[in-house]
Formats: C-alpha cells, structure tokens, sequence
C-alpha cells in the first residue's frame, strides 16, 4: 500500500472523499516534502495546478489533514502556521532557525528521549513535545 493509499483511506475512514482540491493541496505537500509551508505558500504553488482553488479550501484541506495526521501543523516565531509532510507517524523532530535569513531547517535526531524517560519515571505521562533552536544558519554565519 503506497502512502497516498494510506491517505486515501484515513480520509475515507474519517468520511472525508479525497476531492480534486484536495489531491491539489496534498500533491504540493508531496512535491514540497521536508520543506515547512505556509498556507499562502500552499495557496500560490497550488493554484499553479488548479487556478480557481481559494485560500478558504486550503486552510480547511490543511486544517483537516493536520488533525488526521498527515501533515505537522508547528507554529513558529512569525505567528503563522506551517505545515510539512508527516513521513514517519512515530518519528518527533526538531527545527533550527536561522535568525537572518529565516530558514527552518529540521534536526532529525531525537535526542530528548532520555528527558522524556526521566520525567516518565517521576509519574509524568509524556503525549508529545517541541523544539525549536535559534541561531544563525552556516551561510549566515559567514
């Protein structure tokens, strides 16, 4: 089964149909993985595809498909949510920005584990976490 299958099918099992505007919206998440977008970045690369799709649609598509867990929802500095490719359901990672230029880049490795255990073991019960670092990318750094 390919990931748009498993798509597919968590739409459906949520009675949801996998309509045109959506397919849109989901094709430029694909064709955009790794990167965060915001939905007027969605909108503009979305309506190179389908030119009547509106700003509205695609604030519900992604709305809908962050509570379905098929894109990250993460808000950052600017006040404005973004959005990226969930690949890997059981996989948390991080995000360094860079505060010149404005590139999020994500740390892929989880290194929190350690913390969430500990804190665990003190009666917590951790559901999820997030964390951002600030700082200047190589290129800025220069």
């Amino acid at each position: 089964m390919t990931k748009e299958d498993v798509i597919s099918k968590k739409l459906e099992n949520n009675n949801y149909k996998l309509t045109q505007q959506r397919a849109t919206v989901l094709d430029v998440m694909y064709e955009n993985k790794g990167k965060h977008l915001s939905a007027e970045d969605v909108l503009l690369k979305s309506k190179q595809k389908m030119p009547n799709i509106g700003i509205a649609t695609v604030y519900r598509t992604l709305e809908r498909l962050a509570s379905l867990e098929v894109v990250y929802k993460t808000m950052f500095d600017e006040g404005k949510y973004r959005y990226e490719l969930c690949e890997d359901e059981n996989h948390q990672h991080h995000h360094i920005i860079c505060m010149d230029c404005g590139n999020i880049s994500e740390v892929e490795e989880d290194l929190l584990n350690n913390l969430e255990s500990h804190l665990e073991k003190k009666g917590y019960k951790i559901v999820d976490h997030d964390l951002k670092f600030y700082g200047y990318c190589p290129d800025c750094n220069k």
